[in-house]
């Protein structure tokens, strides 16, 4: 699967600075068709309405966690396939254990920057 840098993806955190500076490294890579959601619930809401190329999502939310929203996505028939990067401030092995056999396609532990974004990116899509 190729990054298309056209393609939808979807920043949910809650924390409007942390969508904003994801948004912020997307665009520095060449993405700019973003959209955000301040919480799983809201998250989940917006992909049953629209298909995305990407998920970028914080793990420590309320009352959704992003590790429940994953699980969500991953349960359901039409979005169990749409690649999802798990965010967390958390570098415990045990989470990021759960979250690929939860089924995240990779993990980054914050804070971050643009080349390791692309770096988990391209694990996905390949080199872009």
């Amino acid at each position: 699967m190729a990054a298309d840098a056209s393609m939808p993806i979807l920043v949910v955190d809650d924390y409007k600075t942390t969508i904003r500076i994801v948004h912020s490294l997307l665009r520095q890579l060449g993405f700019d068709n973003l959209d955000e959601a301040a919480s799983g619930e809201e998250a989940l809401g917006k992909l049953k309405r629209k298909p995305y190329g990407l998920v970028i999502s914080d793990w420590n939310m309320e009352p959704m966690t992003g590790y429940d929203l994953l699980k969500s996505v991953r349960g359901d028939a039409g979005m169990s396939r749409t690649p999802f990067i798990m965010i967390t401030a958390e570098s415990k092995t045990e989470n990021v254990v759960a979250a690929k056999q939860a089924g995240a396609n990779n993990y980054i532990v914050k804070p971050f920057n643009a080349e390791t974004l692309k770096q988990k990116m391209s694990t996905i899509f390949g080199e872009f």
